[in-house]
């Protein structure tokens, strides 16, 4: 035991003396501790607590389910004819074409599939070669709306960037466009919208897209936009911001195939917008990942041709699963508000006894049965008071999953 304490020591001390940019990548996604090491995300710590107590993981936004056999079977017919070696540095063409082609099938937009895509490992990738490319030093500013996928906070401190953030406040989750304007300025290098909204399921009116591009225009900034949930929009059609007026010669569109095809551990996603900025964004996307997922690539292509029934579908039946995931919250005595699309629903456990959203979440496994995450892990630790009591679900499962859960929730809150 001496010996196993003695190295566990050791490693603490070099951790804590080793320099370099994971500290402040680390810092960023707030899980650097005073004395140097390094937190586990809370996605591997609730996902942990699942598997240690048999709770069910509505935690992390991956679904339980696969997606479309056309698209599964693509792959596999990519993989017996040889599509196993490394794919052309941009993305296999006719993915690239498949992009393109649903752009403008669904947004009227019309991307060159030559200069004007590449294809990435996953849009965390593509979001990370961004803001990587067009970062310049640590006077550059990135305004985001919190609270935020964790990785943007990691992404912009390893860039050496300074994080700005415009509160969104429940229970609609829409920017004070004041505050937002406010948080604007000449330093703002890029404005980075995740829409439709994760963790919040919040989706952005025109008025709120509008004033991005007005206030990039101003400050002669680039917007980023990250679209994974686009066809998981629940109440209207998604509107990128690529489409309004005066945006496309300044914005980056980012999407992926995880989510729209039940396919996230394939990493497949994209990115799309002027050749230039295109081409600053590969120059540092070559030497990350290189290329990825060669027999995926024309599987993804096959996804985004089918009918457009299949998406609608798609929308309606996660739509569905949110209403029994909040008729279980509701029963325990949550106060859900409801998504406007996305993976997840955020509930207010403050009534039963969760006004501490971090410590009930650590305690749910145990007296629930079920995994949930934190809003708070999604908020920079200065601003985490302004969301106590706030909890994210993934509705993303089979339906007899989350009934389980919605029944285990409900009995809990009995």
């Amino acid at each position: 035991m001496a010996k196993v304490s003695f190295r566990y020591g050791l490693s603490l001390f070099f951790m804590s003396v080793i320099p370099g940019a994971w500290r402040r990548t680390a810092a960023g996604a707030g899980l650097l501790a005073a004395d140097g090491t390094v937190a586990p995300t809370i996605f591997a710590e609730m996902s942990a607590a699942a598997a240690r107590t048999g709770a069910i993981n509505l935690g992390q936004g991956f679904p339980d389910e696969d997606g479309p056999v056309e698209v599964l079977e693509a792959a596999r017919a990519a993989i017996a004819g040889g599509a196993n070696q490394y794919p052309p540095g941009r993305g296999v063409p006719d993915l690239l074409a498949a992009i393109s082609e649903h752009q403008r099938r669904f947004y009227g937009l019309d991307i060159d599939p030559d200069r004007e895509v590449i294809v990435t490992a996953g849009a965390t990738e593509a979001l990370t070669a961004a803001l990587l490319a067009l970062i310049d030093g640590p006077d550059d500013e990135v305004v985001v709306f919190e609270p935020y996928y964790d990785s943007y906070a990691a992404a912009v401190a390893l860039a050496g960037a300074k994080l700005v953030t415009v509160p969104l406040r429940a229970p609609g989750f829409q920017p004070d466009l004041d505050r937002f304007a406010a948080s604007v300025s000449d330093r703002t290098r890029i404005i980075l919208v995740n829409d439709p909204h994760n963790p919040t399921g919040a989706v952005f009116g025109a008025e709120v897209l509008t004033e991005v591009v007005r206030l990039a225009q101003r400050h002669d900034a680039v917007i980023i936009t990250d679209e994974v949930y686009e066809h998981l929009a629940f109440h209207a059609p998604h509107m990128p911001i690529a489409t309004l007026p005066g945006a496309a010669e300044r914005t980056l569109t980012i999407s992926s195939a995880g989510k729209t095809f039940s396919t996230t551990g394939w990493k497949i996603g994209w990115i799309h917008g002027p050749a230039a900025l295109i081409t600053a964004v590969l120059t540092v996307k070559q030497y990350l990942t290189y290329v990825n997922g060669s027999p995926f690539q024309p599987a993804i292509a096959a996804g985004l041709r089918l009918p457009d029934a299949y998406f609608a579908d798609a929308a309606a039946a996660l739509s569905r699963k949110h209403e029994i995931l909040g008729a279980g919250l509701r029963a325990a005595g949550f106060t859900v508000l409801p998504p406007q699309g996305g993976y997840f629903t955020v509930a207010d456990a403050t009534d039963i006894g969760g006004a501490d959203s971090a410590a009930f979440c650590r305690a749910l496994p145990e007296a629930a049965g079920v995994v949930a995450i934190p809003l708070s892990a999604f908020v920079s630790e200065a601003h985490r008071d302004a969301y106590t009591g706030l909890v994210r679900f993934a509705a993303c499962k089979r339906v007899e999953v989350l009934e389980e859960a919605a029944a285990r929730l409900a009995a809990f809150g009995r």
